[in-house]
C-alpha cells in the first residue's frame, strides 16, 4: 500500500491544518484504499478562513477589473500547464476515467479564462436625469467575501466555474469542497499561492460533517455563498442564511426527464440517451434520469438502448475508456436500493442492476450501467434523482402525458425532448418548467450560455454573461454637478 499523503487548507496563501490536527481520509473510488488525508476543520477554523478573505476583499476590489482579470488568466494557464497532474488527480480521487478527467480539465481552463476575458465586459446603466446639472446612473459592484461550496462530481471543474467570475467581479472567496473530493481543491489552492495571488483572496476550507459549512455559510462577513450541491443541502443554506440575508447562487439536483416521441431519429435517441445517462457515471445534475418514450415505440426503444448499454464496459479509470465507479460508497448503497424497491413495485431490469461479480471491481464504490423498464412514475426510480449508472424508462401514450410527469416535479433543472415535429418543439420550449431544454440532442454546455435551475433546483445560475452578474450587485448613484 502507497504511503498516505497529506493535503492541507490555505489561508493567506500559506498551508494550514485544523487547530485541532483533526483530519478526513479521502478513498479511491476505484479501489476503496485510502490514499490522502486532508484537515477537519471546525468553526474556529473556518471563521479564520472567511476573515483572512474579507480582509483581503476591499484591496483586491481596488485592483482595476483588468488587472484582475490577468490574475484569474494566470490561474487558467498554471492549470493547463499541469493538465497531466490534475488529471492523474481527478483519476484517483474522484474516479472519473481519465479522457472524461482530461475534458473536465479543458473546462476548467475554459471557465478561468471566459471570467478572465469578462473583466472588459464589467457593465452599468446610465439613464437620463429628471434636473439640469445631474446624472443618474447604475453601476456594478461586488458583493464582498463568498463561499463557493462544491459537489464531488466535477471537483475541479466546479472550482473553475466559481472562483472565475467571484475573482474578476472584485469579490474574494473560500472554498469548501465535497469531503470526498477535497483534494483538488487543497492542489487548486497551492497553485494559487506559487502564482503569487494577492493573499486572502482564495481560500480554501475542508472538513466532514456541516460545522465548517455552517460556520461559513452563516458567518455575517459572508456576503454571497455559490452552492453547487443537493436540493436538501440548498434548502438548508437557504434557512441558515435567514438571518445575515446573503446573495445566493444555488445550482441544486435534477431529475431531467428524456422525452421521446414517436416521431423521433430513434438513433439518434438511442444514442444521446446512453450517452446523456452514463457519462460520469450518471453524476451528472443535468443527465437524463427518466426516459419517457412513446408507447408506439417504447418496445424497439428499450431494446435497442439495453443493447447498446450492454457495450459500456467498466474499466480502470486510470486506463481512460470505459465507464468508471460511483465517487462515494454511499452512492452505490443508496442506488441500490432505490432499484430493489423499484424492482419489487413491478419494474423489469433489462441491463445490469447489480455490483460486478468480476473480481477485479470487488473493491471501491462499482456499479453495472443498469437499464430498467417498466418503470411507473410511483417508483423510487422515477420520483427520486438517482445520480448514478441507474436509466429507468416509463412508458407514456403521448406528448401531453410526457410533459404532464416533466412539469409535475419540484426540482426543474432541465429536461430533454426528441421529435420532429415543429409545433411539438416550440411548445415544449414554452411549457417545460425547467432550466435547460435539451431538443434532439444529448447532453452538452457551453460557456456562453447560462446554467440554472427552476423550482426548488436553484436560484441564480453559473456561466455567460448572467453567470458573470450572479457575482455583482446594482449600486445607484445621484450625482449632482451644476
Amino acid at each position: 500500500m502507497a504511503a498516505i499523503q497529506h493535503y492541507p487548507c490555505f489561508i493567506d496563501g500559506v498551508p494550514v491544518d485544523a487547530a485541532s490536527g483533526a483530519v478526513v481520509e479521502v478513498d479511491d473510488p476505484a479501489t476503496g484504499e485510502i490514499w490522502a488525508t486532508v484537515p477537519d476543520f471546525d468553526a474556529d477554523d473556518a471563521a479564520r478562513a472567511i476573515e483572512s478573505a474579507h480582509a483581503a476583499q476591499r484591496a483586491w476590489a481596488d485592483l482595476p477589473a483588468i488587472e484582475r482579470g490577468r490574475w484569474v488568466g494566470r490561474l487558467a494557464q498554471a492549470v493547463e500547464e499541469r493538465r497531466a497532474y490534475f488529471v492523474n488527480l481527478l483519476v484517483r480521487e474522484q474516479g472519473k476515467p481519465a479522457g472524461e478527467a482530461d475534458a473536465e480539465v479543458t473546462d476548467t481552463v475554459t471557465y478561468l479564462s471566459y471570467a478572465a476575458e469578462a473583466a472588459r465586459r464589467i457593465e452599468g446603466k446610465i439613464f437620463p436625469s429628471e434636473n439640469p446639472g445631474e446624472q443618474l446612473w447604475i453601476q456594478s459592484v461586488p458583493y464582498g467575501a463568498t463561499v463557493g461550496m462544491c459537489a464531488y462530481n466535477y471537483p475541479l471543474a466546479l472550482i473553475g466555474r466559481k472562483v472565475g467570475p467571484a475573482l474578476v467581479t472584485g469579490n474574494t472567496m473560500v472554498l469548501k469542497p465535497h469531503e470526498a473530493t477535497p483534494v483538488t481543491a487543497s492542489e487548486f489552492c497551492r497553485l494559487a499561492a506559487e502564482i503569487g495571488l494577492p493573499e486572502g483572496v482564495l481560500n480554501v476550507v475542508t472538513g466532514s460533517g456541516i460545522e465548517a459549512s455552517s460556520a461559513l455559510v452563516t458567518n455575517p462577513l459572508t456576503r454571497l455563498v455559490s452552492l453547487t450541491g443537493s436540493t436538501r443541502a440548498g434548502q438548508a443554506i437557504y434557512r441558515s442564511v435567514a438571518d445575515n440575508v446573503p446573495g445566493l447562487v444555488l445550482e441544486l439536483g435534477g431529475k431531467a426527464s428524456f422525452i421521446v416521441l414517436e416521431d423521433a431519429d430513434l438513433d439518434t435517441a438511442v444514442e444521446a440517451a446512453v450517452t446523456s445517462r452514463f457519462v460520469n457515471a450518471g453524476q451528472v445534475c443535468i443527465c437524463n434520469e427518466l426516459v419517457l418514450v412513446h408507447e408506439a415505440i417504447a418496445e424497439e426503444f428499450t431494446a435497442r438502448v439495453a443493447e447498446r448499454v450492454r457495450e459500456i464496459q467498466l474499466a480502470d479509470p486510470a486506463d481512460g475508456t470505459g465507464m468508471g465507479p460511483s465517487s462515494t460508497g454511499a452512492s452505490v448503497e443508496r442506488i441500490d436500493g432505490m432499484l430493489r424497491s423499484s424492482v419489487e413495485m413491478g419494474a423489469t431490469v433489462e441491463v445490469g442492476g447489480a455490483r460486478p461479480s468480476d473480481p477485479r471491481f470487488a473493491r471501491g464504490h462499482w456499479y453495472l450501467p443498469t437499464v430498467v423498464s417498466g418503470v411507473t412514475r410511483d417508483m423510487p426510480l422515477a420520483t427520486t434523482e438517482i445520480f448514478g449508472p441507474i436509466l429507468p424508462i416509463v412508458t407514456v401514450a403521448d406528448y401531453a402525458e410526457a410533459l404532464e410527469i416533466c412539469n409535475d416535479r419540484e426540482d426543474a433543472l432541465s429536461a430533454y425532448i426528441f421529435t420532429r415535429d415543429a409545433s411539438t418543439i416550440f411548445h415544449a420550449i414554452n411549457h417545460m418548467e425547467v432550466g435547460t431544454v435539451f431538443v434532439n440532442q444529448p447532453i452538452t454546455g457551453y460557456i456562453q450560455g447560462y446554467h440554472s435551475g427552476h423550482k426548488r433546483s436553484g436560484l441564480a445560475g453559473e456561466d455567460g454573461v448572467f453567470g458573470i452578474e450572479s457575482y455583482l450587485q446594482r449600486r445607484t448613484v445621484y450625482l449632482n454637478y451644476g
